[in-house]
């Protein structure tokens, strides 16, 4: 499956068809520079990408693309021990970097220098095979490798590109990492596949945003607190054509600020580094804050009951999220025992989210099965929602909610605030229990400056506590 559509000469070849943090290359331009890193990596078994947001990074990915070499993003800013763990257990013997990182540690790897002036031949891409081995969070132990294959990521593109009205005409911008699936796959694979322009912006600040004069947006929650806070750049965006959020919950009054001030509802996705995208709100239907609305293309999707049984989809009753697609990975990389564990019997994968989904079959997810679902008193409760109408409240910049340990109840909800003005937890305890049932009020509230996240935003909720 060929996935660099845009670079075979059918699309137009601006000067600025890629412009990563200012520097700029024409698709030529890219492929040459590709095909340099491609002759030299061809046979290896992978190739490990120190990810900054550069147009090294791209060059480096796309000739390991060309060269049917699985690329391995290595994050920029991962400790000694992380680093030497993704090279050592994906076996990559090479790492690509730019010439400023030429003297990084790599950990018995050999260090490629990429040179965006270089030009060669590039070989025609391979038509199946691995694409790419994306390591988790490792919030659960150390990262496991997550093997992408090529069609599965054609699929995924194709599903959003559908979704989302994505042509050759849009230019994308976004200022996202460039070693997970929102930033790299999507944010970089996506305009080298429909044929449009990727602007980075190297940091995702608001005035980035807003001057790069683009039509369509990738951002996580936190960006787009970020430009609904700065008036004139979320007005800026009015020119756009879709903006679009995802890797974490946007809080309603994020989405309801970006659409009084830009026009623009925010679109709102779901996915996995095992899954890629799933779900997602369509460019030409509904956009509700709080969902993530329908399957992609191809997709199927599910809730089951902790006893192995049907959930109804009736809005309200939790259950497992299980999924099926032609956009879903290969497993994980030399770990047949977590294969076991994430598929079921008749072939689902298990994400570990728990949602809803409604009568009309739009869907929302309440958070993580191990951490996002409170069992207290006999009732299972959703962190989500907690979080959700905690920040309704005007003096709320943000929450997260986690389960502790009762004698009594089994779980307790407890709330970490991030307060916006003068506010008591006794105020939000009673604020919650107004909009929600009463066993869903937090029993404990912990007023806090920050909450602990991860380079997309997600909250760190193990930190908490």
């Amino acid at each position: 499956m060929v996935l660099l559509k845009a670079l075979d000469g059918c699309y137009g070849d601006g000067p600025d068809a890629i412009a990563v943090d200012g520097v700029t290359l024409s698709r030529e331009q890219l492929l040459g520079a590709a095909g340099v890193v491609a002759a030299r990596i061809v046979g290896a078994p992978a190739l490990a990408v120190l990810a900054r947001p550069s147009v090294e990074t791209v060059i480096a990915t796309v000739g390991g693309l060309l060269a049917g070499v699985p690329v391995v993003p290595v994050p920029p800013d991962a400790g000694p021990k992380e680093r030497e763990h993704i090279l050592r257990d994906s076996g990559a013997p090479l790492l690509a970097v730019a010439a400023a990182d030429r003297d990084v540690e790599a950990y018995g790897a050999r260090v490629l220098t990429v040179d965006p002036a270089e030009r060669g031949d590039a070989p025609a891409e391979p038509a199946d095979g691995a694409a790419f081995v994306l390591y988790t969070s490792g919030t659960t132990g150390a990262p496991k490798g997550v093997v992408l294959g090529r069609s599965a990521v054609a699929a995924g593109l194709d599903a959003l590109a559908e979704a989302w009205a994505w042509t050759p005409e849009d230019t994308l911008v976004h200022g996202l990492p460039l070693f997970h699936v929102h930033g790299l796959i999507l944010g970089v694979l996506g305009p080298l596949r429909t044929g449009g322009r990727l602007v980075h912006t190297g940091r995702p600040t608001p005035q980035a945003y807003a001057e790069a004069g683009g039509s369509l947006y990738f951002g996580v929650p936190t960006v787009w607190s970020r430009v609904a806070g700065d008036e004139p750049s979320a007005k800026a965006l009015a020119g756009a054509r879709l903006l679009v959020s995802g890797s974490a919950p946007l809080p309603v009054t994020v989405f309801e600020r970006l659409r009084a001030l830009s026009g623009h509802a925010p679109v709102e996705r779901y996915g996995m580094t095992e899954t890629l995208i799933t779900l997602s709100t369509r460019a030409d239907g509904e956009r509700r804050p709080g969902s993530v609305g329908l399957p992609l293309a191809g997709v199927r999707t599910r809730l089951v009951a902790e006893d192995g049984g049907p959930v109804p989809y009736d809005g309200e009753t939790l259950g497992e999220l299980q999924v099926r697609g032609p956009m879903l990975s290969d497993g994980y990389l030399g770990r047949p025992d977590a294969d076991a564990e994430s598929r079921t019997a008749d072939g689902w994968f298990r994400t570990g989210d728990v949602a809803v989904i409604g009568p009309d079959g739009f869907h929302r997810i309440v958070g993580r099965a191990s951490v996002d679902l409170i069992k207290s008193g006999g009732f299972r409760i959703g962190a989500g929602e907690v979080e959700a109408a905690l920040r309704d409240h005007p003096a709320v910049a943000d929450a997260a909610v986690v389960g502790a340990p009762d004698p009594d109840l089994g779980q307790v909800v407890v709330a970490y605030v991030i307060p916006d003005g003068p506010v008591t937890g006794e105020q939000l305890t009673a604020f919650v229990a107004e909009r929600l049932s009463v066993h869903k009020r937090p029993r404990r509230v912990v007023l806090v400056e920050d909450l602990p996240r991860n380079a997309m935003g997600k909250v760190l909720k193990a930190k908490l506590g």
